[in-house]
């Protein structure tokens, strides 16, 4: 069979991806990636150590940094990612630098880390003061409140879960309770911490509940390497990506004439095999379970402290 006319595979961009050795959402990275970019992932040494602030020094020194992109330069990236929270909020601001710049000069390409991503992110939509959400225990939590604060980045409100292993297992469910906690006296947007934590499909239906702008690590990850190389990150009806979410519903009525469709509740629930409880409790929320997010075709974002831009709706019960 000639299949000559087909004229061979789609060009592709490529993005190197350095993640910590327990990484396992690699599918969620390549959820915000349009069709002619690849990602060429590869990993961090095996350390026996549980998620903590002495992992997170382990995975980001320097050397292995540039071992990594120095393995990445086989297949040639346009950028390199360090696709790791913690492991680049550890060192605090300037710490995030030194690793950008080890990166870079090792693989004679620009380098990004997650947490420098996500200063960029907070710049993109003007947000200064926001809540956050971790899966981590508080030592680590109050390392990332820390880098935020040295960034000017003020934090209203956070939870976290206390977790150090297997943080891939969080359940979407969690991750809205969490968020619900978290977010108290009307900050401009809501963080949720850690590339090892699902948060793609719950980015739109947190959106639409808490009507402000909601980030993760992965998401602002791909959205800053994504950037660089002249490519924008795809997801539906996030503020971060779309320039019309961030307007909010008016823009969406005067573009579309109809309203957006908010998800419905069990477009929250995981696959089977993430029915899996959290080890550790969550900190600081209720014991009661959460109602369903709430299906409503106002999606405008009057909590944010920038109301002209996000709508001047109230802002639900958390």
């Amino acid at each position: 069979m000639d299949v000559s006319f087909l004229g061979g595979p789609l060009p592709q961009r490529g993005v190197g991806i350095v993640a910590p050795f327990d990484f396992a959402l690699d599918r969620e990275l390549w959820r915000w990636v349009p069709d002619d970019v690849s990602l060429h992932l590869t990993r961090t040494p095996f350390v026996p150590v549980e998620v903590s602030l002495d992992l997170a020094r382990l995975v980001s020194e320097h050397e292995t940094l540039r071992e990594a992109v120095r393995a990445l330069c086989a297949v040639a990236p346009e950028v390199v990612a360090y696709a790791c929270t913690s492991g680049s909020f550890v060192g605090g601001t300037a710490g995030e630098r030194a690793m950008a710049a080890a990166m870079a000069e090792a693989g004679d390409m620009p380098a990004l880390t997650t947490s420098g991503a996500l200063l960029d992110a907070l710049r993109e939509i003007d947000a200064r003061r926001i809540a956050i959400v971790t899966p981590y225990t508080k030592s680590v939590t109050d390392s990332l409140e820390e880098y935020l604060d040295e960034a000017g980045i003020g934090i209203t409100g956070r939870c976290y879960m206390g977790l150090t292993r297997e943080i891939w297992r969080v359940a979407y469910r969690d991750v809205v309770d969490m968020a619900r906690e978290a977010v108290v006296d009307a900050p401009d947007a809501l963080f949720i911490s850690c590339t090892n934590l699902p948060t793609y499909d719950v980015i739109p239906q947190l959106e639409a509940e808490l009507r402000m702008p909601v980030l993760s690590a992965n998401q602002v990850t791909m959205w800053a390497a994504l950037r660089a190389v002249g490519k924008q990150a795809v997801g539906p009806y996030q503020a971060l990506l779309d320039p019309v979410a961030r307007r909010g519903p008016a823009a969406m009525t005067s573009t579309t004439g109809t309203q957006p469709v908010a998800h419905e509740t069990d477009g929250l629930v995981e696959p089977e095999e993430q029915q899996h409880e959290p080890e550790a409790a969550l900190a600081g929320a209720g014991t009661e379970s959460a109602e369903p997010l709430e299906g409503t075709s106002d999606l405008g974002y009057g909590q944010s402290g920038h109301q002209e831009d996000w709508g001047g709706n109230p802002q639900p019960p958390a």
